[in-house]
């Protein structure tokens, strides 16, 4: 069975083997997706993506432009909240962090409610805005970001193995006979996820059920979808817990970066902590192929 110590010891070798191209590709990754959450603040993290109501917030500051038959349906959410007993309240914030952190890298999602909501209270024209931007947000999450987090994944593999690889490596998961299948895979993987974090505990399993499809992509970016999330299942089987119990060590680090705005996280954990999974993945393909 794979141990902490041993993942993170491997994953610092390699980062300091391969530390400024490491510091790189985790930049571009999290200024193009957001996987590394806010440690820097790039396309894919402007203000909509940071509060998913911000236009809803912003309609509200201008209040006395919504049609006053409008406004009491506006606040009706808010109200309906307000009514609630302090347990009800608790499990209605656990659902919406649950929705959130399942969409957070989906910026269309946010950007589709917020249409829907400025159509209903009569702003057109900024709905119709919304809504192309819904569309490019899809296609720029669909074609290269969601490709992109696995041409991170390909760039570590190759990494521990002592290749030295350079930061292009990235971009072999565009290919033409990849680029598709990796796309639609990455974007049903997402989709499951979102549904599933409907049922709020479902969401926090699945996507530990679906953590290693993309370090499979990476490794196979032709493999056909089922094939994908069996081998991604059968890999995380008893290892969920493991797995939850090793995102939550780099706390520490994480609060550290906090204190140094961000900086901490593009210099070193960013790379470790993308080292230490990729370790993970190739632990747990060899104890299922044994």
């Amino acid at each position: 069975m794979w141990k902490r110590k041993e993942l993170k010891d491997k994953a610092k070798k390699v980062v300091h083997k391969n530390y400024w191209t490491a510091i790189v590709v985790c930049f571009l990754i999290a200024l193009f997706t957001g996987e590394f959450g806010t440690s820097i603040v790039g396309v894919w993290q402007t203000e909509d993506t940071m509060d998913p109501n911000y236009v809803v917030n912003k309609i509200e500051e201008r209040v006395e432009e919504i049609p006053e038959d409008k406004i009491d349906t506006f606040f009706t959410q808010r109200n309906v909240k307000e009514a609630l007993d302090e347990t009800q309240i608790k499990v209605w914030e656990a659902m919406d962090a649950n929705l959130n952190s399942a969409t957070k890298s989906q910026k269309y999602i946010f950007k589709i409610v917020d249409a829907i909501t400025s159509f209903h209270l009569e702003q057109t024209k900024l709905g119709i805005l919304l809504v192309v931007g819904a569309i490019l947000s899809f296609a720029f999450t669909v074609l290269v970001a969601d490709p992109l987090i696995v041409g991170g994944k390909n760039y570590f593999l190759k990494a521990r193995q002592g290749n030295n690889p350079k930061v292009s490596v990235m971009g072999e998961v565009f290919r033409k006979e990849h680029w598709l299948n990796v796309a639609m895979i990455m974007f049903l993987r997402n989709i499951y996820n979102a549904l599933w974090y409907l049922t709020i505990i479902g969401g926090f399993i699945k996507t530990y059920e679906y953590r290693m499809i993309p370090y499979i992509l990476a490794e196979n970016p032709t493999i056909k979808r089922k094939e994908a999330f069996r081998l991604s299942k059968q890999m995380m089987k008893g290892n969920k817990w493991k797995t939850f119990i090793l995102d939550l060590s780099f706390f520490g680090w994480n609060f550290l970066s906090v204190l140094t705005f961000g900086l901490l996280s593009i210099l070193y954990v960013n790379p470790y902590n993308a080292a230490t999974m990729a370790e993970l993945y190739v632990e747990l393909k060899n104890e299922k192929t044994k």
